[in-house]
């Protein structure tokens, strides 16, 4: 899909930087988890990074503004979200390596690393590899599951078993992340064979 020139601060843009500029919020909070409110502080920041997600995508196709700025920034500023709230929850001890937990967080982190190389490689031999449905599925289930571990206890409060729901949730996503990361894979791996010859 060609892409056109368009400002750097086009309100896609716009949406991109501010969910990089989440991620130092929402790791700042968390180092005070034992204060209910921030935990919701960092939610909220969370939510509406995640909530951008969305949006960046879809007003820069609606509105014609696909750059390739905004190519490069929109998966950064994902896996940026995503890695920094994975590391921290774990440091904080919401994902436990006494529940196993954290081996679906490793599992996640490992596919986000692998698949980027993977992209990145591609991209120079000018391969595209395109996002699949279940794929978007994958990143809803696993912002979700943040989502839920990061008000944490203070979720408890409110809505039982909201820690639980949340570690559920995260196994869920790695298991699909498995899945579509062999499926990137199995797309890439001829590309991959045939530079290697």
């Amino acid at each position: 899909m060609s892409t056109k020139r368009t400002s750097p601060l086009s309100l896609p843009n716009i949406l991109t930087y501010g969910r990089i500029v989440a991620v130092p919020i929402v790791v700042a909070c968390l180092f005070w988890p034992e204060v209910i409110w921030v935990r919701w502080v960092a939610f909220g920041a969370f939510a509406l990074a995640a909530v951008t997600d969305y949006f960046d995508g879809y007003l820069a196709r609606a509105w014609g503004q696909q750059s390739s700025l905004g190519r490069m920034l929109d998966p950064i500023a994902d896996k940026l979200l995503v890695s920094a709230c994975l590391l921290m929850l774990t440091a904080i001890g919401t994902i436990s390596t006494g529940n196993l937990s954290v081996w679906a967080a490793i599992v996640i982190l490992c596919r986000e690393i692998l698949v980027s190389g993977l992209r990145e490689f591609l991209a120079e031999l000018r391969v595209s590899v395109p996002v699949t449905r279940l794929a978007k599925w994958k990143t809803t289930v696993q912002l979700l599951a943040i989502g839920f571990l990061l008000v944490g206890p203070a979720g408890d409060a409110v809505l039982p078993g909201c820690t639980i729901i949340g570690l559920v949730l995260l196994w869920i996503s790695a298991v699909v992340t498995l899945y579509t990361g062999y499926d990137y894979f199995r797309s890439g791996v001829r590309h991959l064979l045939e530079d290697a010859q």
